[in-house]
């Protein structure tokens, strides 16, 4: 029917257009400002860390080959494992511990529900184990708090999915970001424009005035979009330079610092919102110690980079760090000197709102999750809550306050009332 109508129409001569003002144009109508935080970055051991070899030390059962049950170490309410002497480049536990256990949170025994790596992912990611729709907390949060960002969501890999609530982007490179943020210039050098500063105005300008013109003319779907689209690329390629004063000379070596140096010069400009940062191989089912040691300390070592480089550049008050894998590694070792996978873990956080120095949840002698008194947050094998990822996205939500924004609402995480982390925060 529709088809028929559409010719009728074309025999008439008629043509069809709504007047209709799209987002895009909607957002290069407002005033341009940059967003100035909070900021959300979200750390992904990808392949399942072992926890025991970092914030939930085992010194008993043979879970681990590397330390004692006396060997465990303490940085006022955090036990942590000894790992300075097997570490393999990095930083260990100790220096972490020390220079970042005062501001750090720990949640131990979070039960993922699966010991598969795609699903477990998902998991961590969104808060929703059974659906492929739902956004991942760092997508939601800059669809809440900075839509209009040209880089709202920066990701570097691990699940990412959107939920179609904000675009992603991906900057693999510093020298990526640079091209980018200088479009108007061959390969981003400055001395090499493709047009002048004075025919850049006038591009401008002209863009500007057909766009507040062509409101009320009636056009075609898809030709208004491509013009509000091409008007907003224009007032984003302007936002983006503002990101190269921030790029450092020197691009670091390290897979997570080049990522950390990535979001931090996107923060800093004021064009980004949240950034998902990973690094992989940490299913170590042969061998787990030595690819547990070279890991872990990189891992660390990526987290502190960003911290340290979030203070020289005076964002570090509005960083929020999840520091967070997809499953753990089993209390046993398998023949080849690996652990498999195992579906209880751990995850940390750090920055805006939360306090520090504080260790919640627990595993028992066996690495089995120990119930939780969601109100009291204290341990209760008999009577209390498992705690899975979706109680954690809830509490997630609510310190980024957007717990009941629509979008949030769009995506729903089904806690129960009773079940929701009371002070999870603290």
């Amino acid at each position: 029917m529709r088809r028929d109508f559409l010719k009728l129409c074309g025999l008439a001569g008629l043509g069809l257009a709504v007047p209709h003002r799209a987002p895009e144009a909607r957002a290069a109508e407002k005033k341009e400002e940059p967003y100035s935080g909070p900021y959300y970055v979200v750390f992904n051991a990808s392949g399942g860390w072992d926890t025991t070899y970092l914030m939930d030390p085992k010194g008993v059962n043979n879970i681990n080959r590397l330390f004692k049950e006396g060997d465990i170490l303490t940085k006022g309410a955090h036990k942590y494992a000894p790992i300075k002497k097997h570490a393999q480049g990095g930083m260990c536990n100790e220096d972490f511990y020390a220079e970042f256990g005062d501001e750090l949170m720990t949640f131990n025994g979070l039960d993922y529900s699966v010991n598969n790596h795609s699903p477990g992912a998902r998991y961590m990611a969104t808060g929703k184990l059974d659906s492929l729709a739902y956004p991942t907390f760092a997508a939601l949060v800059a669809a809440t708090r900075g839509p209009d960002c040209p880089l709202a969501f920066l990701t570097f890999g691990n699940y990412s999915a959107t939920g179609n609530v904000v675009a992603m982007s991906r900057v693999p490179y510093l020298p990526s970001l640079k091209r980018i943020a200088l479009a108007d210039a061959v390969e981003g050098n400055e001395r090499s424009p493709y047009h002048d500063k004075f025919a850049l105005d006038r591009i401008e300008e002209a863009l500007r005035e057909h766009n507040a013109t062509s409101g009320t003319v009636p056009r075609l779907p898809r030709a208004e979009r491509g013009e509000n689209m091409l008007y907003a690329a224009q007032v984003n390629s302007k936002a983006l330079q503002r990101v190269t004063q921030y790029i450092p000379a020197n691009s670091p070596k390290e897979r997570l610092a080049q990522q950390a140096e990535i979001a931090l010069a996107s923060f800093k400009a004021g064009v980004c919102v949240s950034a998902n940062l990973t690094i992989g191989q940490f299913d170590s089912h042969a061998n787990n110690d030595p690819d547990q040691m070279k890991l872990l300390p990189e891992f660390l070592a990526g987290i502190a980079h960003l911290i340290r480089r979030a203070g020289e550049l005076k964002i570090r008050e509005q960083l929020v760090v999840v520091i967070q894998s997809e499953m753990g590694r089993t209390p046993t070792y398998n023949t080849g000197n690996g652990k498999d996978h195992w579906s209880i873990g751990s995850a940390m956080f750090l920055g805006r709102g939360i306090k520090g120095n504080r260790v919640l949840g627990a595993t028992d002698e066996k690495q089995f999750a120990v119930p939780l008194d969601t109100k009291t947050l204290t341990l209760d094998k008999d009577k209390g809550v498992r705690v899975r990822p979706e109680h954690v996205h809830e509490s997630l939500r609510e310190l980024a306050g957007i717990a009941e924004h629509p979008l949030s609402k769009k995506f729903p995480l089904g806690v129960p009332e009773k079940e929701r982390l009371r002070g999870f925060w603290g």
